[in-house]
Parts: C-alpha cells; structure tokens; sequence
C-alpha cells in the first residue's frame, strides 16, 4: 500500500520576464539513457534519471499560418503541421533531417510511446496530425512500426480525438504506422511514491516503453491554470483526480519527477496550433485563437514556461485577468524549477522561432 501523502506546501509565484531570442547554440545534449540503472522488477531496464539541463535550455516555436485552412472550419492542413513539426525537431537540435534527430534522441532498441492528452475530445486535444508527422520521421529512422506506441489514458478519449486504437500497427488510409493504445485499466498492482503523490503508473509506462515523446496541446485549465507538457503524465496515473488542490502545486511536479517519467521522456512537442487561453481543459471555442504552432524542446520545464506566457499574453490581449489574478497561477512550474527538472525562469530560457 502506497503511504500517507503529505499537505502542498504554499504556493509562490513566478517571474514575468521575458527574454529576447539570443542565438542558436549547439547542439543539445541527449538527457537520458536506456540500459543503465537498477530495473523495476517489472522487465524492463529502469533509464537513468535525466541530468540537470544546461544553462539556457533552448525551446522552438515553428510557426505555419497555413497550417490551419483559410475557409475558417479549423481543419488543419496536414503537409503544413508536418512541416512545422519538422522544421520544430531540426532547430531544436542542429541535425538537417527530422529523422536523424529521432536516431540521435532514441536507441535502436528503444520502444518509443507517443504520450498524447485526448481527455477534452476534438479540438482541445493533440491532434493526429502532429503524431503522424512524428511517427513519420521515427519510422524514417528506421523504427519497426511495432515500437511505436500512441498513448493514453483511455481508448474511448483517443477516440474522440480522431485516433484510432490498435493493438497491432496498421499501415495507409492515414492510419498511423503504430501500436495505437489506452491504458483503460491495466495499471500496475501496487502504487509507487514520489513526494507527495501515490499512484498506481500506466503499464503502457512501466512494462511497454522504453522511451517516451510527450506531445501535449496548449491550454487553459481551470485548476492548474495550464495544461501542457508537465500535466500530461495525469493521464498515466489511476488517481489523477486526488492531485488538483492548490492549483495541482507541487503534485504536477513530483508526479513528474519520478523515474517512470522523468527517466523516460526524451523530448516534448507541444501542440500549439489551435491553442485555448480560457475555461479549459474542455474545449471552449470562443477562447481558441489559430496561432498555426508547434513547440519543442529537451526540456520539459522551459517549454510549459514558454507555453505559459503564450496563454497569458493571449489573455491579456483579449482582456482576461492573468492566471495569477484569476487564482490559478501555475506556480508547479516554479516547484519543478526548483527539483531541478528543468528551466522555470523566462530569463534564463533561448526562444528560438523558426
């Protein structure tokens, strides 16, 4: 049985300066490794936990106006979406090719899951078009269709999304060239502890993948202020309900330090092309603005501190209270800087557009 868990500590707020875009630096260094460490007793290797990022994390915005169709039915134009995820992956590391950046981040052996966040349904959801540009470049780089697994909590809310669960890969009428799957029950007997959280983890997570993309959409949320990278491993928890008091602080933070998740995600592209500033996480068509975008970074902490300032200046542009205003400062961003996750402060973070 998992322990007692522990009150929240107070919630602190975050930095709102912004950094002007400095130049490119080099080439990012791979945070983590498949192989090395104790294992789980669950049969696969446990990876390393990812180091502390370095001095100034890089995060890209890739932006495509023509990634969404002019004829204001929010339909996406599926060869734009894949340039912009593309065009995202080679910024952000140097390579020229979308499919040596997938060599460089995974190993050949490596089971890759996709974790995608479908709970809102169409149109507050990640999109099938992002997945399927990146299941492109990794089956470009020579992953078997086999190890690649689109994932999330359920098979009902991938559905809604426009995914199409399977268990075996299955090829053409655009349908990904992957394992498709929800987790729905099979989470593991015995629940694990990280700070202030006790769960039980997804199998999918535990026992089926060795390495993991985190592809989250940008929203609102109106308990954790956002919704974005950090946040989407709720959906590889079989309580996330316990964990959304004090604005999700710091429960969004130790959720994703522990090793099944900190050790395993590799990169996060954040779908960013019809984004929500308001009454999320459901989807709120009136607060949608067609920003055409896809980040992507190493570091999972940068990139929702760069995703927050997209959805507070959207808010104020439109005339909203910020989140901080509103009651709903995302201040986990400030706790998982703090564990060393990775980039919480805007300064300190290299915007790169492309």
């Amino acid at each position: 049985m998992g322990r007692s868990l522990s009150q929240p500590p107070d919630p602190r707020g975050l930095s709102r300066r912004r950094f002007l875009v400095g130049t490119a630096s080099g080439v990012a260094s791979i945070l983590a490794t498949v192989g090395s460490g104790v294992t789980l007793g669950l049969g696969l290797p446990r990876c390393a936990a990812a180091p502390p990022p370095r001095k100034q994390p890089r995060v890209v915005l890739a932006r495509r106006p023509a990634a969404i169709a002019r004829d204001g039915s929010g339909r996406l134009v599926a060869s734009e979406v894949r340039a912009a995820v593309h065009a995202a992956l080679c910024r952000l590391t140097g390579h020229s090719d979308p499919t040596r950046v997938m060599a460089a981040l995974f190993s050949p052996g490596d089971v890759v899951g996709i974790k995608v966040n479908c709970l809102a349904g169409r149109g507050a959801s990640t999109h099938p078009e992002v997945v399927a540009a990146l299941v492109e470049a990794l089956r470009g780089a020579g992953f078997p269709a086999q190890n690649i697994v689109v994932w999330d909590r359920l098979d009902r809310d991938l559905r809604s999304a426009g995914f199409t669960p399977s268990r075996s890969p299955r090829a053409g009428g655009g349908v990904l060239e992957a394992r498709v799957l929800g987790t729905n029950a099979d989470y593991e007997e015995e629940p694990e502890s990280s700070g202030s959280i006790g769960s039980c983890f997804s199998r999918i997570l535990t026992r089926k993948v060795t390495a993991v993309i985190s592809v989250p959409c940008l929203k609102d949320h109106d308990l954790a202020g956002v919704s974005i990278g950090l946040k989407n491993f709720y959906g590889a928890i079989h309580n996330p309900n316990r964990y959304h008091d004090s604005n999700c602080n710091p429960y969004i933070a130790d959720l994703f330090r522990h090793p099944q998740v900190q050790g395993k995600v590799r990169l996060t592209v954040c779908d960013a092309l019809l984004p929500q500033c308001h009454a999320g996480p459901a989807y709120r068509p009136a607060f949608v603005f067609g920003m055409g975008a896809v980040l992507a970074s190493l570091d999972p902490v940068a990139l929702d501190r760069v995703g927050l300032r997209i959805i507070e200046e959207q808010r104020r542009s439109r005339g909203l209270p910020s989140l901080r205003a509103a009651g709903r400062d995302p201040v986990w961003i400030a706790t998982a800087g703090r564990y060393r996750l990775g980039e919480a402060d805007l300064a300190r973070i290299q915007e790169v557009y492309t």
